[in-house]
């Protein structure tokens, strides 16, 4: 999903595509890295409580910006995009591992999410997302009558 259609559209312009993308599974073979946990982009951690959730996601390098994030009934969405950094004149890549391009991200949640009262924060790289769930959803006390 990380860039997709970004790699498509770039490996239909660019023949080194397939060689570059030999290179750097050859790196990583012989670095004796594994492979990620997740080929979704951006990673998340989701934990929480009763009350809500927290979403966190390393997107560094972003500007805040071009990050959006929307809910709708139980999935969290959030898409965005990287632009690629302008060299200056005379300067070229000597290696370019960092990915640019869009990317787009569904979680579906175990309960329905109230977006009235999400609340999200970005620093140093990292996204945090509050998700509270719908007051309507949560457990009610039932009194009982007496006579």
């Amino acid at each position: 999903m990380l860039f997709s259609d970004v790699r498509k559209f770039n490996s239909m312009f660019d023949p080194w595509h397939d060689l570059d993308h030999l290179h750097r599974e050859m790196n990583r073979l012989f670095s004796g890295r594994s492979l990620p946990f997740s080929r979704e982009y951006p990673a998340i951690n989701i934990w929480g409580g009763d009350e809500d959730v927290i979403v966190t996601s390393e997107i560094p390098g972003i500007n805040p910006e071009n990050i959006d994030i929307s809910v709708e009934g139980d999935v969290l969405t959030i898409s965005g995009s990287r632009t690629m950094q302008d060299l200056k004149k005379g300067e070229k890549y000597h290696r370019q591992e960092r990915e640019h391009g869009t990317f787009k991200r569904k979680v579906r949640l175990s309960f329905r999410i109230d977006p009235n009262r999400v609340a999200a924060r970005y620093e140093r790289g990292v996204l945090s997302i509050t998700l509270p769930g719908l007051e309507a959803d949560k457990p009610k006390k039932i009194s009982i009558k007496t006579e």
